[in-house]
């Protein structure tokens, strides 16, 4: 029926009980938590000289002046996505480390105008749902990537869509570091540039987001539809033990 403005407001659709008002509360007070915000690195090369790594340590000596807690994984002896059963030494810690987490930066090269097989494989081991708990969903990234030649945007735009597929927020800034070679100096730490900069400015708006976002997370990601789901999940099993 049309309400008082002429206009038909009804919602046949809506499960009633299921869409809820908007919280003020949780949006804007939740309980804070007091430790230190945790950020998960990962990044893409293997090389023994690798740039992604220098730039992903680089970036953690920053977020760890901002009051981080960080924890770097290694990629070395993580497996393709699906060659092994997933409590493979390397998967489960790669897994434990995004629940872990509140906040996380990737770290790509760019080869062949795309990141890397290495990099695209830690994130294809975590899956988007786990037990019925989500390894990603709800934290905040961060997406870098370092160039063997002239700047480009080809990985970090990659990462963007993968970030958003696997439920993350991912902060607007980003850094891409071209010729990285040129650098680093001869003990792996960055020379300052306007590169390096652009690295600081990512990590300092990543620990704000982080702390903006981490209380407020389990409520941002409280979907209706899931709702919906759960009630006929709920629904069922109650018809099943009434026949």
């Amino acid at each position: 029926m049309p309400g008082s403005n002429g206009v038909d407001d009804a919602l046949p659709n809506i499960r009633e009980g299921s869409l809820h008002p908007i919280d003020m509360a949780a949006l804007l007070a939740p309980p804070r938590a007091d430790h230190k915000p945790r950020i998960l690195m990962l990044y893409g090369s293997l090389r023994e000289r690798s740039y992604s790594r220098l730039a992903t340590e680089e970036a953690a000596r920053i977020l760890r002046r901002l009051g981080a807690e960080v924890r770097i994984f290694d990629p070395a002896g993580l497996p393709l996505p699906d060659s092994v059963p997933a409590d493979h030494p390397k998967v489960a810690e790669l897994r434990d480390l995004s629940l872990w987490s509140e906040g996380q930066v990737w770290c790509s090269p760019e080869r062949h105008g795309s990141m890397t097989g290495i990099m695209k494989a830690q994130i294809d081991w975590l899956p988007l749902s786990m037990g019925g708990v989500r390894p990603t969903q709800g934290r905040t990234l961060a997406v870098m990537q370092v160039c063997g030649g002239s700047q480009s945007f080809n990985a970090v735009n990659q990462l963007r869509v993968l970030g958003r597929w696997m439920r993350m927020v991912t902060i607007p800034n980003q850094s891409s570091v071209a010729k990285a070679f040129a650098e680093f100096d001869g003990e792996g730490r960055m020379k300052p540039s306007p590169y390096y900069n652009r690295i600081v400015d990512v990590m300092e708006e990543l620990v704000k987001f982080t702390l903006l976002l981490r209380d407020r997370t389990a409520y941002l990601t409280d979907r209706y539809s899931e709702r919906v789901e759960t009630a006929e999940e709920v629904s069922r099993r109650v018809n099943l033990r009434s026949i």
